[in-house]
């Protein structure tokens, strides 16, 4: 009954409590960064607040579930790591909408990540098990983008973070490009190969598994040109250090 209790209230509980979080870091922890950087900073915040746990939830969930397939019920547990997610995800949407609006990429990708979320929780209650791996491996990404971010974030004043960011940049970027580029890819396929066999038939309703398979490959793709331009962006600066080191070397 408790843990019942629990699954119905978990939504307002876990939003109020990323709400405390964001305030607590941008009124407290960050009040004397710059406007832009407080906010910023104060979103990475949450997201350590849901990264790890969301991760270790989701991992928990997934080991209690029997034989579990992409059409499988969702589970009392199932249904608190979605929420606690959506509570997240709500949270961060609510930050870029007052600072960063202009930021269309993020806020797409949160609307599109709370319509996964939502319809599977509260309209299909099945299909938990995918969005559960799949949010596994977002969130190892994730966790070193958000130490990259910060560190990106403080290197123009601090030199030590400035040397971390140079130093997490390529283990950051490798990282990245397996879990986006290789590991959910690879997920992915088999989801849709499922899904298109039948197999969530009279489970699933054909457009809650197509709509997800669409929103889920656009962020994927999303994800690798994103990581693909930070390389391409890397790969140039170096090309350009070494002509310019070879023209000095050469003029001398």
């Amino acid at each position: 009954m408790e843990t019942l209790a629990l699954d119905s209230l978990s939504l307002p509980i876990f939003f109020f409590l990323f709400a405390f979080f964001y305030l607590c870091a941008y009124f407290s922890l960050f009040h004397d960064w710059g406007p832009k950087h407080r906010a910023a900073a104060s979103s990475c915040f949450i997201y350590f607040v849901h990264g790890s746990p969301a991760a270790l939830m989701a991992r928990m969930a997934l080991k209690n579930t029997q034989s579990p397939t992409f059409a499988s019920p969702n589970s009392v547990f199932d249904n608190i790591v979605l929420d606690y997610s959506i509570s997240y995800f709500l949270m961060d949407l609510l930050h870029y909408l007052v600072f960063f609006p202009n930021d269309i990429l993020f806020i797409l990708h949160h609307l599109a990540t709370l319509y996964v979320f939502f319809t599977c929780r509260y309209m299909v209650h099945h299909g938990a098990y995918a969005l559960l791996v799949l949010l596994v491996l977002a969130e190892v990404t994730r966790f070193c983008q958000n130490i990259w971010l910060l560190a990106g974030l403080l290197g123009g004043d601090v030199r030590l973070a400035a040397n971390l960011y140079k130093l997490l940049s390529p283990l950051f970027y490798v990282s990245y490009s397996i879990g986006r580029g290789i590991v959910a890819p690879f997920f992915v396929h088999k989801m849709g190969v499922f899904y298109l066999s039948g197999m969530a038939k009279n489970l699933i309703p054909g457009w809650a598994w197509a709509s997800w398979m669409v929103v889920i490959v656009t962020a994927i793709l999303a994800s690798i040109v994103w990581i693909f331009d930070h390389w391409y962006k890397r790969s140039y600066e170096a090309v350009k250090k070494v002509v310019y080191s070879y023209g000095c070397h050469h003029n001398r």
